[in-house]
């Protein structure tokens, strides 16, 4: 696989067959080639993506050149995504530097508002060949600078899900279904009756936020029911920030970032092939041959 490829068919392809495609949040290099490498092994599309935070602390144009090497260097196919962002202009930026997928989150507005903006997005997109993604309802928690507590998360409408569809000709979405971005405090409560509804009604591939700590039989239901593409983010950095605490805590004057960027490397890539398992893209790249 050359080149980074648009995620539209590959989620697509996903969603008929069946399986999720797993999207994680890499903040570092290192990050990056770790989940490359999960998925190479395992032989599983990948779908990087990074959060507006992240692109702001590195720059789209070195996130699309390690990306775009990454894709180059491997045999299985990649898609780089930038995750909720509110910013038409920065959106812009990135597919112009090369990202092939964006998300524009107008969930904080109106419906008429959001189907305002993401219609525009779609224009520009479509004409690049790159694929949007948006959200209906509101996912909990933190994202970057997104805040949205507990109270103000609000579950998807399956007929609005239909006529946001419609109306904006998104390509994939992401329905508020009761997850919630960062560590869940105890088990989610995700409305499956919701998410059925919106199966039965919607027929694109759904996005499912908030990954980190499903559990795994929730996960499996929710792909099941449309959701092929999972986003995880939080578990991702808590592996790879634990497994370099470790190394400080057994030798603080340690100094030679690849001695703790080695062990960080292999904690975020075990991690990354479980999700792999868990979303049942292993072994599906060929799928894309």
């Amino acid at each position: 696989m050359p080149h980074l490829i648009s995620s539209t068919a590959m989620l697509q392809t996903a969603r008929k067959n069946g399986y999720g495609i797993t999207a994680f949040n890499v903040h570092t290099l290192e990050m990056l080639q770790a989940v490359v490498d999960a998925a190479e092994e395992l032989q599983a599309p990948l779908i990087l993506q990074t959060t507006v935070g992240t692109v702001k602390h590195l720059g789209p144009d070195y996130i699309v050149a390690a990306a775009a090497t990454a894709a180059k260097r491997s045999t299985v196919p990649i898609a780089l995504h930038l995750d909720h962002c509110t910013d038409y202009n920065l959106l812009i930026q990135c597919i112009r530097e090369g990202y092939t997928s964006v998300m524009i989150d107008a969930s904080m507005h109106p419906f008429e508002e959001n189907v305002r903006r993401t219609q525009e997005v779609v224009k520009v997109a479509a004409a690049a060949g790159v694929n949007v993604e948006a959200e209906l309802g509101k996912v909990g928690g933190v994202e970057d600078d997104i805040v949205v507590a507990d109270e103000d998360a609000l579950l998807a409408d399956p007929d609005e899900c239909v006529k946001f569809a419609e109306l904006t000709g998104v390509p994939t979405l992401a329905p508020a279904i009761g997850t919630a971005h960062g560590i869940y405090k105890g088990e989610p409560n995700i409305a499956f009756g919701k998410l059925e509804q919106i199966f039965a009604k919607v027929d694109l591939p759904l996005v499912l936020h908030g990954g980190s700590g499903i559990p795994a039989d929730q996960v499996k239901r929710c792909v099941a029911l449309g959701m092929a593409k999972m986003n995880v983010a939080t578990e991702l950095r808590i592996a790879f920030s634990n497994a370099i605490k470790t190394i400080f805590d057994a030798n603080p004057e340690e100094n030679d970032p690849r001695k703790y960027m080695v062990p960080a490397k292999a904690a975020v890539k075990e991690l990354a092939q479980a999700k792999m398992h868990l979303t049942g893209c292993v072994g599906r790249a060929k799928d894309f041959r």
